[in-house]
């Protein structure tokens, strides 16, 4: 359909006319001969010589070209344009954290996969993770690795290809081998600041208990609601042991609970990936529509077409006056 984005500069469709009623003509001066015997040669013609102009007869095809050209610019200016059907797209929105634990604990090749082999606790949280992250159309996704610091690998994007290359290259105790869980909610709740999305999700898995933080994990959580983030927390440890190894279940669940989240309990690849579809289950995606018309500029052809019309009747108008004077000197 044919549309135009500035319709109201037809409005100066009538510009010529009101300069052609308003303004003064256009007079300009010319050398003339001076004749020493003029008198004679006009008492010779019977004509009496008076004061006057010479007024320059234009060609009625002057008259329409110029008109042409000038609906032609005003055309242009109005900005025509094709507008297809409309198209209509669905989008999540949503913006997901995933909060990683690479404390020196996950280092402890204890988790069984599906197939029935034995890695470290990293390398089976990549795998399952990965093949989570690979689901996510349409979301954006933001990766946050956390030891002893906190620090946002991968921060939102939907290159979820790029996303799940740079988990790849994690390793254990690159942010420090202790474990600071408080710290890393704050983290996301800052990261999380200048989203604008409906739905604010934040998966934290960790194998051990808060050790290093700065700001208490249900101070951090306390937070998180009244930013309206829900976290979701995984724990992959052995609540049994002692130290870094020691996952603190009581701390997840709270934390999850007060965020309106939930706590989820992992022993390997089959039960994580199992929490993964509970967590999509759970929260599934918000989903906004966008609709736009995609739109063809054809300012081009009025435009084009004006100046090919000047440039004839230039061309014209200059063979016309080239036989004009070519026609005087024969008769003279």
């Amino acid at each position: 359909m044919l549309e135009f984005a500035w319709p109201w500069m037809f409005a100066l469709l009538p510009l010529p006319i009101l300069a052609w009623w308003w303004l003064p003509p256009y007079r300009a001066r010319q050398a003339s001969v001076q004749v020493p015997f003029f008198e004679r040669l006009a008492e010779a013609t019977g004509q009496t010589p008076q004061r006057g102009a010479v007024v320059l007869q234009r060609r009625r095809i002057q008259m329409i070209i110029a008109a042409a050209i000038w609906m032609l610019l005003v055309t242009a200016l109005a900005r025509p344009q094709w507008v297809g059907d409309a198209v209509t797209r669905e989008v999540s929105a949503r913006d997901l954290i995933l909060a990683i634990d690479i404390s020196g604990s996950m280092e402890q090749a204890d988790f069984r996969t599906a197939d029935g082999a034995t890695l470290t606790r990293l390398d089976g949280v990549k795998r399952v993770v990965n093949e989570f992250i690979a689901r996510r159309r349409g979301d954006r996704v933001a990766l946050i690795l956390f030891g002893t610091r906190a620090y946002v690998q991968v921060p939102f994007t939907q290159d979820l290809q790029t996303a799940a290359q740079l988990l790849d290259q994690t390793q254990v105790g690159m942010a420090g081998q202790q474990t600071a869980i408080g710290d890393t909610i704050g983290l996301a709740i800052k990261t999380l600041e200048t989203s604008t999305a409906k739905q604010k999700l934040l998966i934290l898995l960790t194998d051990g208990n808060d050790t290093a933080s700065r700001v208490p994990p249900e101070h951090a959580a306390d937070i998180a609601h009244q930013k309206g983030v829900v976290v979701y927390t995984i724990g992959v440890g052995d609540p049994a042991a002692s130290g870094e190894n020691r996952v603190d279940l009581g701390v997840l669940q709270s934390v999850a609970a007060m965020t309106d989240g939930r706590f989820f309990r992992a022993e390997d690849g089959a039960q994580l990936q199992a929490v993964y579809t509970d967590i999509e289950r759970l929260a599934p995606a918000k989903l906004q529509t966008l609709s736009w018309r995609p739109k063809l500029p054809l300012f081009q052809w009025p435009l084009g077409a004006a100046v090919v019309l000047g440039l004839a009747l230039w061309l014209g108008l200059w063979l016309s006056g080239e036989r004009t004077g070519k026609g005087a000197l024969r008769h003279a």
